[in-house]
């Protein structure tokens, strides 16, 4: 049998870990549960307030209003808050609650009035309740209500009283058909009495015991045999027996018939080497496989030590955890063992113990040992690769090793090391005060590396191995991270860059194998859609407690990326700017989604072109929009005739004294009798199958003629309006009309015509015949006399300051001939 004995210094004074840690506990999942927005918490922690304030939003989902004087909850005193999940009233000198102050709280998961004055257990009919925590309470019975057995969906439960000193076979039946994962129970205070089986009706997985059996071991025993029948698999005994406690040699004997409990912590208790080697036996004798040791006070009361006689028994034990040592002897603890009766333990952790030297012979020869864990002591480089230990052949199944909280310094010197640990993977080397200085040798099979809470800066990627698959950086000083720096490791699955001051991730990452990602505590404004294209195989995304810029920046993470990818959504994500939204949930920011997508607006805008568009080029078509457009351009030609042309129109110098418009329909009547009649009474006119110029364009025709004529007859019939040509003559007689001469037209309707058959470009014509006289070709020949005589008498107007067609002639000629003589 191979014996090794060893020792280490134990100097450091770990803190006190009470049950309210494990409420705490408790409280954080509870949290977790409940709380969907920070908006939605209502913290009133010590507010001076002697009763729960009635104007709380209905949208509260957890509220605290510890240590304040509230004495009793009453009925109305979460009457508008439907949705609270979380209920913390702890320090409240709370003596009294309604029956039914919860009936408007149906959402009630956790309620934790501990550490209060209650007298008695008070009653409970929330459906939803999973957590439940009554300790440090005053009632003097654990009874519990008859209203609990409708708690189906309690899980954990935490019952304590100093006033409580015995257990009654009937206190805990109503919880019989409920199925609880925890049940914490005690005050710290020695029981005088627990009636066996009182434990036995409850179903459990996990017990934590907080009671003091000193004297009364039988009690203790019973306890151990009841919670055997629950068929409780993990067990915590919280300062069950005192220092000055004599502990008999078979307190834990009935631990050998326990073959459902896997895991048994001791915690806060006083401990020395007999009290140790007993326990050690019985838990070598049974099936626990998981042992643990918080916080406890240790003395050596024998000269030998710990000796660990072979149990000629295969040990189920396969993870021990000393966590927290308090002693005060100034030597190293003495433990004699057989390394073969260890076999089988696979993880050690030994922690918060001071000590500074590790005991390599007896740890470093553990032959199935894979997980070593030996953070927050003393531990610096030379103290844990000691040099008088012989590291040829050492820690031969080692995978992980956790070297947090030391004093561990150089990471060159730590990299070179760690190529005598043949199977190491991983390695923790967090909250230490690692230097870089010389370049780094790491061993290939080693994949894993934690550096959280170093002060590295942005080039400690140069010193790490590209075969690393997991990297922790957070808390380490990096305030830029490029393209360069992650494609150093193409291997890498798992990245953490928490709590440094990186203000933005390069685009298009360059991690394809990347699975898990972490940049929560950052400087991170934005995160954009180019970010996560490098990042094809993401699942697990941390970015929350950044100050993000709520603007359209943040569109697609928002609307696009899959929040299941969010460990931390949607409580750990807020508008850190502007001004008017910082602290808004980025759940309840709604970004404009056409404001927002470029294509969207694009799409928009040119779908809103082609409407207008079209809409207009409709509206121009039915109002003739193309006819008036032709005249348009028409008319600007006109105007640009020269100056001489225009003085002559304004002095009123006319060639004609009328220019007839008709349509070739009406020819008959123009030629046969309108022409006719006028011309044989002296009048001159112009019509345009006789006048116009040839080789001319017509619409230069049309100006000349209507320019240089006294008037302008228009013979209107339904032909006249369906027109081409006599639309332009109209339209440049009434423009003619307008700028030199009011009254230079003349209508004759040859026919009746309807005003409403009139297209709507006639809008002018309208207007004209409601507001001037027109004649009207009589059928009746004695009424055609007048018409004649009226028309002539119109035309003749004229002959005083009209220039006739002869006189204009000799007085060209004249011109031209004074003209040559100069």
């Amino acid at each position: 049998m191979l014996t090794q004995r060893t020792g280490a210094t134990v100097l450091l004074v770990f803190s006190l870990l009470a049950p309210d840690c494990m409420a705490a506990g408790a409280d954080k999942k509870g949290f977790e549960m409940c709380v969907t927005s920070q908006r939605r918490v209502e913290d009133l922690f010590d507010q001076n307030l002697t009763s729960v304030p009635l104007d709380l939003p209905s949208t509260t989902e957890y509220l605290d209003i510890s240590h304040n004087s509230i004495r009793r909850l009453a009925t109305r005193a979460f009457h508008r808050l439907s949705r609270l999940c979380f209920l913390k009233a702890t320090h409240c000198g709370l003596r009294d609650i309604s029956n039914s102050v919860f009936t408007h709280t149906p959402a009630l998961k956790v309620v934790n009035i501990s550490s209060n004055e209650l007298t008695i257990i008070p009653d409970f009919t929330l459906q939803q309740l999973t957590i439940l925590d009554l300790a440090h309470n005053l009632y003097k019975s654990y009874q519990i209500p008859e209203s609990f057995q409708n708690l189906t969906n309690l899980k954990v439960l935490s019952l304590g009283s100093k006033t409580a000193l015995s257990v009654d076979l009937n206190d805990f039946t109503p919880l019989m058909n409920i199925s609880l994962q925890h049940l914490l129970l005690g005050a710290g205070v020695r029981w005088q009495k627990y009636e066996s089986g009182a434990l036995g009706k409850l179903s459990l997985r996990k017990m934590s015991l907080f009671a003091s059996f000193c004297e009364r071991f039988d009690l203790f025993q019973n306890l151990l045999g009841d919670l055997n029948v629950t068929q409780a698999t993990a067990l915590r005994l919280v300062k069950v027996f005192s220092d000055d406690c004599n502990v008999p040699d078979n307190v834990f004997q009935n631990l050998r018939a326990m073959p459902y409990l896997q895991n048994l912590t001791i915690m806060s208790t006083w401990t020395n080497s007999s009290f140790m080697e007993m326990l050690l036996k019985d838990v070598g004798l049974s099936s626990i496989q998981e042992l643990s040791f918080v916080n406890i006070t240790y003395n050596e009361d024998k000269p030998d030590g710990i000796q660990f006689h072979t149990l000629n028994h295969t040990m189920s034990l396969r993870y021990v955890t000393f966590d927290g040592i308090k002693h005060y002897q100034y030597r190293y603890p003495i433990i004699n063992m057989s390394v073969e009766e260890w076999s089988n333990l696979s993880y050690l952790k030994f922690s918060g113990s001071g000590m500074n030297i590790l005991p390599c012979k007896l740890i470093s020869t553990l032959p199935s040992l894979e997980t070593l864990d030996i953070s927050d002591n003393l531990l610096s480089d030379y103290g844990f690769w000691w040099p008088s230990c012989s590291f040829t052949s050492v820690f031969p199944k080692l995978k992980r090793l956790s070297m947090s909280k030391n004093r561990f310094r150089s990471l060159a010197f730590i990299s070179r090391q760690t190529h005598q640990m043949k199977t190491l993977e991983s390695l923790d080397l967090s909250f230490n005060s690692i230097e870089l200085k010389d370049n780094c040798s790491w061993p290939m099979h080693l994949t894993e590396l934690n550096l959280r809470n170093n002060n590295l800066g942005n080039s400690i990627f140069k010193y790490l191995s590209s075969n690393f698959e997991r990297i922790d950086l957070s808390k380490t000083g990096i305030t830029v991270i490029t393209y360069e720096d992650l494609s150093r490791f193409p291997k890498l699955t798992h990245l953490q860059l928490s709590f440094n001051s990186i203000q933005a991730l390069p685009e298009l990452l360059d991690a394809p194998t990347l699975i898990s990602f972490s940049v929560d505590q950052n400087a991170i404004t934005s995160l954009s859609k180019n970010v996560f294209g490098g990042l094809p195989n993401l699942r697990t995304l941390k970015a929350g407690n950044n100050p993000f810029i709520c603007s359209c920046d943040l569109h697609w993470f928002l609307t696009v990326l899959n929040k299941s990818l969010l460990l931390d959504w949607p409580l750990d994500y807020s508008c850190g700017t502007p001004a008017k939204l910082a602290g808004l949930p980025l759940s309840e920011y709604k970004a404009s989604v056409i404001s927002c997508e470029t294509w969207l607006q694009t799409a928009v805008a040119f779908s809103v072109i082609i409407v207008i568009s079209t809409a207009l080029g409709l509206l121009f078509y039915k109002l003739d929009g193309v006819w008036y457009t032709k005249m348009l351009w028409v008319w600007i030609r006109v105007k640009k005739r020269g100056k001489k042309r225009s003085h002559m129109l304004k002095n009123g110098s006319f060639s004609h004294h009328a220019f007839i418009s008709y349509s070739h329909h009406d020819a008959d009547f123009v030629h046969s009798k309108l022409v006719p009649s006028l011309e044989n009474g002296g009048l001159v006119l112009c019509v345009h199958e006789r006048d116009f110029v040839p080789g001319d364009w017509i619409i230069d025709n049309i100006i000349n003629c209507v320019e240089s004529s006294y008037k302008v007859i228009f013979v209107l019939s339904k032909h006249f309006v369906q027109s081409e040509w006599c639309n332009y003559e109209l339209f440049f007689a009434q423009h003619r009309a307008i700028d030199i001469q009011h009254d230079s037209l003349v209508f004759i309707l040859l026919e009746p015509i309807p005003m409403d058959a009139l297209p709507k470009k006639y809008l002018r014509l309208r207007s004209l015949l409601r507001q001037q006289t027109y004649l009207k070709w009589p059928t009746d020949e004695r009424k055609q006399q007048v018409f004649w005589a009226s028309l002539k008498a119109m035309l003749h107007m004229a002959d005083k300051s009209v220039v006739l067609k002869d006189m204009a002639l000799a007085l060209s000629d004249i011109a031209a001939q004074v003209t040559n003589q100069v």
